[in-house]
């Protein structure tokens, strides 16, 4: 039976969401041949305000656009974090950027620096999406990680490839190391 997939990308503007957002949906519709709709949103101000980009993926056609009961949330600020949480299904991924969310309710979290790694691997912040990319690659399966990778060469500029392709690695790497340390925490859970 197919079954709907609905993911958010929400943060701040400045943050590339609207960005991911068309990347991941140009990966899953593009080169995994699925059918995809992508949604966004973002506030008035350039930056800082709020800003989310919504992707439904389906193996049939998609009868409504816009996602409204989210597998997975990937929140890269704390309000971005507090606005979302109530749209992510019982049992959903939810995945945070740490640098900035910092209080977060459920212990099921992928917690991953993406903002930090972006500074301090790459010397600046506007490759965070794209390492989250890489993040989300290794977390979900509903896309494969060489769609993902395929269409994150393909959007970014082709002066700046060898760094953005570095930052997906660093995303995947990263998220590795939180899916371990998620086995790690279940496995400690099971022993008490």
């Amino acid at each position: 039976m197919a079954q709907q997939y609905e993911l958010r990308l929400a943060g701040l503007g400045g943050q590339g969401i609207i960005l991911a957002g068309i990347i991941v949906a140009e990966a899953a519709g593009i080169y995994d041949g699925k059918f995809v709709a992508q949604t966004q949103a973002y506030g008035a101000a350039a930056r800082g305000g709020f800003s989310r980009s919504d992707v439904v993926i389906f193996d049939e056609e998609i009868n409504y656009p816009k996602a409204q009961a989210l597998d997975l949330l990937l929140a890269m600020s704390q309000d971005a974090y507090d606005d979302n949480l109530q749209f992510l299904k019982p049992g959903g991924t939810l995945i945070v950027d740490s640098t900035y969310v910092s209080e977060v309710a459920d212990a099921t979290v992928y917690a991953i620096p993406f903002t930090r790694l972006a500074r301090e691997r790459f010397g600046r912040e506007n490759v965070a999406n794209i390492i989250a990319i890489g993040a989300l690659s290794e977390i979900t399966r509903h896309i494969s990680a060489e769609a993902l990778e395929k269409a994150v060469m393909k959007r970014v500029p082709k002066a700046h490839l060898e760094l953005n392709k570095q930052a997906f690695q660093a995303g995947k790497a990263a998220a590795r190391e939180a899916l371990r340390a998620a086995v790690q925490r279940e496995e400690d859970y099971e022993e008490i």
